[in-house]
């Protein structure tokens, strides 16, 4: 590996002559970004690639790697979470260092952290398109550009490539949409089950509020300008699930607990906290920040199933009605409308636990209702974590997509599989796709209910 002089050197040199080809076709007169400078690449990116960075002109941070040798495709990313507090730079550094195998198969890669943190789609989409006209004007035009969304980021891959279109933009700015462990049924569907979490929770726990504290209603998250802190949460939790405890240690009632959640929720007791601190945090940011202090998020009308006594559960748990305006509001910005015109592949691990495999089918729902459902391909996949599935599925995925934008051969689960055996013998086993699987609805893994 070269030390970390000679790599910035090398950066530099190479980015004054790209920048000096480069240029924004885009014929945007009024794009006035500054060019990023060299930046020393994450230990896991190849060590003869070239790293940049910079912040942009609404203070999101960003990060671009290409190898050495390119092959003039570019990745643009868009990261999960969101993360609720502001963007650091090492945000960006966390997200190269994870997507590495796209450069080490030969793409150039661009991320940016986004402007802010919070659950704001819209406003991700714009520091994404923003990132690859900077691309453009200073590193290079490249010969396609494939967005990546991963996880909450599937979501704002999803509404980019519907906002930032040839009619939008004067050319077509993607070629390609790849969706990895998406969160694809937006706002509105895709986070009802954690509203569905905090009810069962408080009716099994009664701790989050407790009854000694001012009541507030639990499709809001917490109170705007509540302090909690998630060691708060976690010790609640913990008090009540012995989450912090192997199950054999836990008490009877806990263990009980912990079994109702995880059959009427449907989520495995690993993902409890995660899950109510998204519906806590995260719902607090939506209401107080996006919504005007009303909450898009109801159970009314949900019917709750798996428990020792369902009638009891349904009779005990609170029930709150989604606001409409705060529906509207959060659905214009996070649900996707499925008109997206160019090629989209997903990819999902079937037993995700964060974002579930029925949100995939609401998702070709919304696609086939748009007329694009011929523009889309979903993959499946047996093994994987959420945050990553595997070093060969990645660049299968890609060439596959590359392959249907170039040729108009479009792929199918079985050919991506395919494809993907073929990157075992340099990347190491990790292609494990179901080419046979197809998703049940979401109302299938979560209640239905009535909307405003």
């Amino acid at each position: 590996m070269f030390s970390l002089p000679i790599r910035l050197a090398a950066s530099l040199a190479i980015t004054l002559q790209l920048a000096a080809c480069g240029g924004n076709d885009d014929d945007d007169e009024s794009f006035n970004e500054a060019a990023p400078t060299a930046a020393a690449c994450p230990p896991a990116v190849p060590a003869d690639a070239t790293c940049l960075a910079g912040v942009d002109s609404n203070g999101a941070h960003y990060l671009i790697a290409r190898p050495a040798a390119w092959n003039g495709h570019l990745v643009l990313h868009a990261h999960g979470g969101p993360s609720l507090d502001s963007p650091t730079p090492e945000r960006a550094v966390e997200d190269l260092t994870r997507w590495a195998i796209m450069v080490r198969a030969g793409y150039a890669w661009a991320g940016s952290t986004f402007r802010q943190g919070g659950v704001e789609v819209r406003a991700a989409a714009e520091d994404t398109e923003r990132l690859r006209k900077i691309f453009r004007a200073h590193v290079a035009i490249p010969t396609r550009t494939i967005l990546h969304g991963q996880s909450w980021g599937a979501g704002v891959a999803a509404k980019a490539a519907e906002m930032f279109t040839r009619e939008t933009v004067g050319t077509q700015p993607y070629d390609g949409v790849l969706l990895t462990s998406g969160v694809l049924a937006g706002g509105t569907r895709s986070y009802d089950f954690r509203t569905d979490l905090r009810v069962v929770y408080q009716y099994l726990c009664n701790n989050h509020p407790r009854p000694t504290e001012t009541p507030y209603a639990l499709n809001i998250g917490l109170p705007a300008g509540a302090t909690m802190t998630q060691a708060d949460l976690s010790a609640r939790v913990n008090e009540c699930l012995g989450l912090n405890k192997p199950a054999a240690q836990r008490s009877a009632e806990q263990q009980a607990r912990v079994q109702t959640i995880e059959s009427v929720i449907k989520i495995p007791s690993t993902s409890i906290q995660s899950h109510l601190n998204w519906g806590t945090f995260h719902f607090q940011d939506v209401v107080s920040k996006r919504t005007g202090g009303a909450s898009p998020f109801g159970t009314s009308g949900a019917w709750y199933t798996g428990s020792s006594d369902d009638a009891a559960l349904n009779a005990g748990v609170l029930r709150y009605r989604a606001d409409a305006a705060a529906v509207q509001t959060f659905g214009a910005d996070t649900d996707p409308t499925g008109k997206i015109p160019v090629p989209v592949l997903t990819a999902k691990w079937i037993s995700d636990p964060t974002a579930f495999v029925e949100l995939d089918a609401h998702f070709r729902n919304v696609m086939h209702l748009a007329g694009s459902g011929d523009r889309l391909v979903q993959t499946f996949t047996t093994d994987g974590t959420h945050s990553y599935i595997s070093h060969p599925t990645y660049p299968a995925l890609m060439g596959a997509l590359l392959q249907w934008v170039e040729q108009g051969t479009k792929p199918t689960p079985a050919s991506v599989a395919a494809a993907c055996t073929g990157f075992e013998a340099t990347l190491g086993a990790g292609c494990s796709f179901n080419t046979g699987y197809a998703p049940a609805q979401l109302e299938t893994r979560v209640a239905p209910r009535e909307r405003p």
